[in-house]
């Protein structure tokens, strides 16, 4: 074997090596953590913590140390927050990838959930948007809690008067899913042709009724029990999943929202027109490569073919939550709820998310 062959093929090892101690090291699960002490004396309030990675099982109400802002911060008091499956992919540390930002073995933050509304307790010395008894809602990480730090540079805005703190709860990251997908990923404008597939979750009662908003025609892909609901909700054309594929039908979409992942990218073009885009909202699950296939399908496919197809991953900020709190506050749009709970069952809510079964927010209250 000559001297550059031998060199190549240490390299090749090594880099399997290298491979496969990163794999072993990212699906590590360590065992769970006992909680903290909490110092005598200070103020406390109610927390969910989940302190290593699992089923819903080991999420836990614990007694934490109630937050104290900083300068630019804001304190709020949680009336409620929503359930996303961002949050059961934290709890379970999956896909594995996303370890090496929530941490190796165990999380590094025991804290979990995202969209929240409620009431400003208190406010640091330098903030100027916000006073006490305000009532807000946006994006902010802990909100499955009694309390909720948020700087207000984040994306929290005043909550609508016409909606409550359960339906403002269920709009941030589904809403700003929804918004940015449509509008930024799709350049959806009045009169074209949107087909939003998986219209009855999370995200598709808000790309419903943004896509109507911005002058589009909707066509809505959901199960037959939830036809009537996505049809109030604006949808020009309802299809049964059960009954007919869009695929085998003869209209062409200038724009595609997918939030199941359920057809393959090369087969969606024949619904497609010429310049279409399909925005990639949802696709398969799994803890290794499953969630990346379609994205990275996407980048293989777009310089072969005249069409789109568009990975995504939306971004809070302040200009689109305050768009959305807009729209609320116009009727424009309006959250759609299926179930509640209480903080000590978040447990079970987060398990019905996991089913994919629900039919659009999962929402937890706060006692008040």
């Amino acid at each position: 074997m000559k001297l550059p062959t031998k060199i190549l093929s240490v390299i090749g090892l090594l880099l399997v090596a290298a491979v496969a101690a990163l794999a072993i090291a990212i699906s590590y699960e360590a065992d769970c953590e006992a909680p903290p002490q909490v110092a005598a004396g200070g103020e406390t309030m109610q927390a969910i913590a989940y302190r290593c990675y699992g089923s819903p099982d080991v999420l836990a109400l614990e007694t934490v140390p109630k937050p104290v802002p900083g300068e630019t911060e804001i304190l709020v008091r949680v009336r409620a927050a929503g359930v996303n499956p961002l949050d059961w992919h934290y709890m379970r540390g999956s896909p594995y990838v996303m370890r090496l930002a929530s941490g190796i073995g165990r999380p590094g933050d025991s804290r979990l959930g995202v969209d929240f509304a409620g009431v400003v307790e208190s406010t640091g010395a330098k903030v100027t948007r916000f006073r006490p008894g305000d009532a807000v809602f946006g994006g902010g990480w802990g909100s499955f809690a009694e309390y909720l730090l948020v700087d207000e540079d984040q994306a929290v805005v005043a909550k609508p008067d016409n909606i409550s703190f359960a339906e403002a709860a269920a709009v941030p990251v589904a809403g700003i899913t929804a918004l940015q997908a449509l509008r930024d990923k799709g350049g959806v404008e009045a009169g074209d042709k949107v087909l939003i597939n998986g219209a009855s979750g999370g995200v598709g009662p808000f790309a419903v009724q943004i896509a109507r908003h911005l002058g589009a025609e909707v066509t809505g892909v959901c199960s037959a029990r939830n036809a009537d609901m996505v049809r109030e909700l604006g949808a020009d054309r309802v299809l049964d999943y059960r009954e007919v594929s869009y695929l085998d039908l003869d209209d062409r979409y200038d724009v595609i929202v997918d939030n199941v992942g359920n057809y393959g990218l090369l087969e969606n073009r024949r619904v497609m027109q010429p310049d279409g885009t399909m925005v990639l909202v949802g696709g398969p699950s799994g803890d290794w490569i499953g969630p990346l296939i379609r994205p990275l399908s996407a980048v293989v496919i777009n310089p072969f073919v005249d069409e789109e197809f568009a990975p995504f991953i939306s971004r809070f900020n302040v200009a689109d939550i305050q768009l959305l709190a807009d729209l609320l506050a116009s009727g424009a749009i309006r959250p759609v709820i299926d179930r509640r709970y209480t903080l000590d069952e978040l447990p079970d809510a987060i398990r019905y998310s996991e089913e994919g079964h629900a039919r659009a927010k999962i929402i937890v209250e706060m006692d008040e």
